[in-house]
């Protein structure tokens, strides 16, 4: 869709489900398979047709496409998605009980045990009707309500309107050069679709700009190549630093590359490099949050400056972070990420507030986790610690440490397995006497830090311990 017509629909307060034309692609199956406009909007109608009657629904789908016809026949039907990238029962079950009416959508093969809650099959089916209009939304419409972790523990939810989604698609359409004339290019992403980046740019994508999205499996590095040599040229690969890295080390060779994009964590300046070299393309870098979803990009290979999309505002909050706006949202959202703002929309990077972590393409609060710790029976104080190379170091991990007189390391670090995400369970747990806490109670980092490097030698070195 145009950015005229954009604009006529939300002055109207309504924008089309999708702006594609007739005809056009906007999936490929793992089968082989393209999925028309009109293949999808069927597809929609006759899941929509089948839903419980519920305010909201926890959609399940790990096939992308699925996913997407999922989310579609939900936001049609008046209802709202619930998603979460942290696929844990315990997660889901705290997100379910925000919302006790919801149900959940998915194959059968992702079905989860969620105790109380519905599971409503999805089956695609083959229609020989011919598809309804394009379905209009309320941009004000709350199209999903997406889960991330908080300081207490407990997930903490952002309800996303339609318009701001529609927005912010349009944005990074024209960011990256999606928009315009030409062939359209095949996306392949290997982020899960319930997560922010994921969502937006190998789900949302395809509904408002000249994309195509993969919808097989692409979890290892044989099954990124099989998907991009299936994609017709140009071809866009969207991934994370740890994927990147993971490819260049498998040592396979890919399909000509229009472009890599990057996102859920910084992008080391010579990996980037090594990836333009080895496929001789462009990486480019995302940057953004759950909250706002994706706000600015940038080369990394051609300097730290960020700069954002026409659709937001950015400003500096000093240490607290920065306050950012976007298109639709309601109010601006306050970052934990510390910026300088430039003329022409650029603005540079000077740091995260300590507490959060970022692993894996997901965000974490260390004051959350702490909580999870400590509500452990047995455990008296925890902390979590992060080391200081945590984001430019891929070995990097979380360590935990603990007063629990009464129950052993391997107890307390299968307790955290039950409720805390793999990439932040800690690489070790180590119990001691006493936390190293100040006058005040707050930890002092330097003494914990070297809690960290002997417990990291004592581990190599068995015999020290």
């Amino acid at each position: 869709m145009s950015e005229g017509a954009a604009s006529d629909s939300a002055s109207a307060g309504l924008l089309p489900l999708t702006g594609r034309a007739a005809g056009e692609i906007l999936f490929r199956r793992a089968t082989g398979e393209t999925v028309t406009r009109e293949r999808f909007l069927l597809d929609v109608e006759a899941t929509a047709e089948r839903l419980p009657e519920r305010g909201h629904a926890l959609n399940l789908c790990s096939d992308r496409y699925r996913f997407l016809v999922a989310f579609a026949a939900v936001l049609v039907r008046g209802q709202v998605s619930l998603l979460s990238s942290d696929r844990t029962p315990h997660a889901l079950e705290q997100l379910v009980a925000a919302y006790p009416e919801a149900y959940a959508i998915g194959d059968e093969a992702d079905r989860l045990p969620l105790p109380g809650v519905e599971h409503a099959p999805l089956r695609l089916e083959e229609r020989r009707r011919r598809p309804g209009a394009v379905p209009l939304v309320p941009a004000r419409r709350i199209a999903a309500v997406v889960a991330t972790s908080g300081s207490t523990g407990a997930p903490a939810l952002h309800a996303k309107p339609w318009g701001a989604l529609v927005a912010c698609s349009e944005a990074a359409a024209d960011r990256f050069g999606f928009s315009g004339p030409g062939t359209a290019a095949s996306i392949v992403g290997t982020v899960p679709p319930q997560h922010m980046y994921g969502f937006e740019t190998t789900v949302l994508l395809p509904l408002h700009a000249a994309v195509s999205s993969y919808a097989g499996s692409t979890f290892f590095p044989y099954d990124v190549v099989r998907a991009l040599e299936a994609a017709p040229a140009p071809r866009v690969l969207v991934t994370t630093p740890l994927q990147i890295r993971t490819l260049l080390a498998a040592g396979q060779a890919l399909p000509s590359l229009e472009a890599v994009i990057s996102a859920t964590a910084p992008l080391p300046v010579e990996l980037a490099r090594e990836a333009e070299a080895a496929w001789k393309t462009r990486v480019l870098e995302i940057f953004g949050a759950t909250e706002v979803g994706s706000i600015a990009s940038r080369r990394t290979v051609e300097g730290e400056l960020w700069r954002a999309y026409r659709t937001v505002t950015l400003r500096p909050e000093g240490e607290e972070g920065a306050a950012v706006g976007v298109a639709h949202l309601p109010g601006e959202v306050l970052l934990a990420d510390r910026v300088e703002v430039l003329d022409g929309g650029s603005f540079r990077l000077l740091g995260r507030r300590a507490d959060l972590v970022k692993l894996a393409g997901k965000r974490a609060s260390l004051a959350g986790l702490n909580a999870i710790l400590c509500a452990i029976d047995g455990v008296e104080d925890g902390t979590f610690f992060a080391p200081d190379d945590l984001d430019t170091n891929a070995a990097a991990r979380l360590s935990a440490f603990v007063v629990a007189p009464h129950r052993s390391e391997a107890e307390i670090a299968a307790a955290l397995r039950a409720r805390v995400e793999a990439p932040f369970l800690p690489r070790r747990v180590v119990k001691v006497p006493a936390l190293p806490r100040n006058d005040v109670g707050k930890i002092v980092r330097a003494v914990l830090a070297e809690l960290h490097r002997d417990a990291a030698r004592r581990r190599r070195h068995p015999e020290l311990s």
